[in-house]
């Protein structure tokens, strides 16, 4: 959990920075200085979105570091969620293929805290026993 909150904390600074540079590393085409249309609001939302990710990647720093296992437990089913919409985002072209990428590292982390969590309480029980 450490690792993700550090690397969402670090991409959160990283758009915080240069939005283009996240933008680019989601698989989106940056619009040139001047090039935006009125009412776009492209670069509002990336520095909503990564002030937030350096929000969220401090909790889970904050976390792994408290070993606050029900917090761990808590994002198994909403990191699912999220890797549901990003996935469904680029299936029906409301995203770019490399956001796919986006979705794919929720998935793998939930599955991966799932996991750990799974064994870690099997590893009790067994000891206990």
């Amino acid at each position: 959990m450490a690792v993700f909150g550090v690397l969402a904390a670090a991409l959160g600074v990283v758009g915080l920075i240069s939005p283009d540079a996240l933008l680019t590393m989601m698989g989106f085409d940056p619009i040139p200085d001047g090039g935006r249309a009125d009412g776009d609001h492209t670069l509002v939302f990336m520095t909503a979105s990564s002030m937030a990710a350096l929000n969220m990647g401090v909790y889970y720093v904050l976390a792994a570091l408290a070993d606050w296992r029900s917090f761990f437990r808590w994002t198994v089913p909403f990191r699912l969620l999220t890797c549901t919409v990003f996935t469904l985002a680029v299936l029906t072209d409301r995203a770019p293929s490399g956001f796919l990428g986006v979705g794919l590292w929720e998935g793998a982390g939930a599955l991966a805290t799932g996991a750990a969590l799974w064994w870690e309480t099997r590893a009790r029980q067994s000891a206990v026993a």
